[in-house]
């Protein structure tokens, strides 16, 4: 990962009104940086403008987009139902102490009113976030020993402890599974496809694929069921057997999921309980099963650097193309403890 990056932008000094104005101003001048150009926004047209030969002056430069907002989401049986993960663009499953779970819900195109519950962060967050220009972290807590690396990755890590008037009790179930946040509070207004420069491509499905129902993913204390719905024509998510509904009622369904392959080991850091953090490897390359229309696909991912999007291809090397609306992205350990399979 490059640490050549200043420290990351504390906001301990900033009220409420004030912490918007900073992510917003103050952080749009740190995202001049560039991460290669951003992926197209869902079904746009890829062709190049046509030239003009009456106007030869270079077309000017568009403004860099805001950051987008990641939150870490509890995923523990008594944390659900989560509140505003229909409204994110992207959400990440990884596997964290115990074999549970967690989430982390990206926001561009859409801000909810609320999302939570919002638990700690994990080292791989680092890693996987290191493909968006000083991205906002909102957590609660880290262990200790993580702070530092926080402190130095190139993001703004808003915890309840530096912005108090972001985040709020819910009173529908007991702490530590009752922290919200108001995501208005640190992103004034959503920054735009254009800040999910995650590497992914959208359009017409490609060739091939088999017909898909339903499919599994397992860690060792959580399953994943996503079932595809060919009236809403996407994959209604389920955890450990249950279906997921917000506490809005909403149903939660991804329009593409994507199976990705990883290396999962153990990091230098423990829980308070002395357990091993899992360490989710989202740089380098390795096999991926893309779920989308109905059909499931073969496919490779590929990330270089911890600053690049991940690159997904089918088997004859084709650019794998993702439907448009959210998609699901779950890290299952390649030949380890957690794997995937049909139902």
């Amino acid at each position: 990962m490059d640490k050549a990056h200043g420290p990351r932008t504390r906001l301990s000094t900033f009220g409420p009104a004030l912490l918007a104005a900073a992510v917003a101003l103050g952080l749009a001048a740190g995202c001049t940086g560039s991460r290669g150009a951003p992926p197209d926004k869902p079904g746009a047209d890829r062709s190049p403008a046509s030239s003009s030969s009456a106007d030869s002056s270079p077309a000017p430069h568009p403004p860099p987009p805001g950051p987008v907002l990641a939150v870490k989401i509890d995923n523990a049986p008594d944390a659900r139902p989560p509140t505003g993960l229909d409204a994110a663009d992207v959400v990440y499953a990884e596997q964290v102490e115990g074999g549970l779970s967690r989430l982390m819900a990206l926001y561009a195109t859409k801000l909810p009113p609320a999302v939570g519950p919002v638990r700690s962060a994990r080292e791989s967050d680092l890693e996987l976030l290191g493909q968006f220009t000083r991205p906002v972290l909102a957590f609660s807590g880290a262990q200790g020993k993580l702070l530092p690396l926080i402190d130095r990755a190139p993001l703004t890590a808003v915890t309840p402890e530096e912005s108090s008037g972001a985040f709020y009790r819910g009173t529908d179930r007991p702490a530590p599974h009752n922290l919200f946040l108001r995501p208005k509070a640190l992103v004034p207004s959503p920054p735009g496809a254009a800040a999910l420069t995650t590497g992914f491509r959208y359009g017409a499905a490609p060739h091939g694929g088999t017909p898909e129902k339903a499919r599994s993913v397992r860690f060792p204390a959580a399953r994943f069921t996503f079932t595809w719905s060919p009236g809403r024509a996407r994959w209604l998510v389920a955890m450990d057997g249950r279906a997921s509904v917000t506490t809005g009622g909403r149903r939660v369904a991804a329009a593409t999921v994507v199976v990705q392959y990883v290396t999962v080991r153990g990091s230098r850091f423990h829980d308070f309980l002395g357990n091993t953090t899992p360490y989710t490897q989202t740089v380098g390359s390795g096999r991926a099963t893309v779920l989308r229309d109905g059909r499931a696909f073969d496919a490779r991912w590929d990330r270089p650097a911890a600053t690049d999007g991940t690159r997904f291809t089918t088997t004859d090397g084709a650019a794998m193309t993702f439907a448009p609306g959210q998609v699901w992205v779950v890290f299952a350990a390649a030949g380890g403890a957690a794997g995937d399979g049909s139902r």
